[in-house]
């Protein structure tokens, strides 16, 4: 899975009303598995006969996976080691908030099948997008290449919608380059670009960060300068009619209906920083 993708595969939904507390152990495991009942949390899940439970963990609050998560990320993308453990060593409550799938042995799972109390499974981090509240930014989204194709990429973007919309956001925004598929059947649709906050300190300004949280348009000054008159223009023609906007266009892609807007699910006007198409969806959660 690249960035922003998906791992393809077919999800499994927990049974109803099986909610347990993450066997994986580390600081912070109590309280965070009282506040992931309640929003995100863990999931038991059958594989044949054997069980697992999944959970979705804060990197700020599980320190010691910092390094197989920074061996994760590296796998899939590159980087140096101490780059990878700089970006992670950001996460925190206040965002970016790096966020990890972790599975652990089931109640009915044989001690003999797991070689570790936990796994990690996946990660994706989420950002504040200027302008928007209420909205995040989605990107490095993996899941470890031994675990693919077994819709634990279903499971983690379900876990981080549910773990988004306990904290009171309402939209999530993401790119891709491959996978709008994917996402397009966890409910995605087309978009138009927004700018993410890839970090935010308390050593910025208050007038700073209120930048980040004012609605696009909305006025950043109070200063007003003195009116300068000028001539009256000349008298405008009547404009001519413009033409009929042509019909929308409903685009049909392997079974999902694509946004009409200029782009669809095969072709997108966008492009990244290296010419490449790229497609801009979001989710209202």
């Amino acid at each position: 899975m690249r960035r922003a993708g998906g791992e393809r595969g077919r999800g499994l939904r927990p049974p109803g009303g099986a909610v347990r507390a993450p066997r994986c152990g580390g600081g912070g495991s109590e309280r965070w598995a009282a506040e992931v009942a309640a929003a995100a949390g863990p999931a038991v899940r059958r594989m044949g006969s054997v069980s697992e439970e999944l959970s979705l963990v804060p990197l700020h609050q599980r320190p010691e996976l910092l390094e197989a998560c920074a061996k994760l990320l590296g796998e899939e993308w590159g980087k140096s080691r101490a780059s990878r453990l700089h970006t992670l060593q950001r996460s925190s409550d206040t965002f970016p908030a790096s966020l990890l799938l972790l599975r652990s042995r089931g109640p009915t799972a044989a001690p003999a099948a797991w070689e570790g109390a936990c796994q990690l499974v996946g990660h994706v981090r989420l950002s504040r997008v200027v302008g928007r509240p209420r909205d995040l930014f989605v990107e490095s989204v993996v899941v470890a290449r031994a675990l693919r194709g077994q819709g634990y990429g279903r499971r983690l973007m379900e876990a981080t919608e549910r773990w988004a919309r306990a904290r009171g956001f309402i939209c999530l925004h993401l790119t891709t380059h491959d996978k709008q598929h994917f996402y397009a059947h966890l409910g995605f649709v087309l978009g138009e670009p927004v700018q993410s906050v890839p970090f935010l300190s308390p050593a910025i300004p208050a007038v700073v960060l209120r930048l980040f949280s004012a609605p696009p348009g909305a006025a950043t000054t109070t200063t007003t300068r003195p009116r300068v008159p000028s001539a009256p223009p000349p008298p405008l023609l009547p404009p001519a009619a413009p033409p009929p906007p042509p019909p929308p266009t409903m685009v049909w892609a392997r079974g999902v209906l694509a946004e009409s807007s200029g782009q669809s699910l095969l072709e997108t006007p966008h492009r990244d920083a290296k010419g490449l198409p790229i497609f801009w969806m979001k989710k209202d959660i």
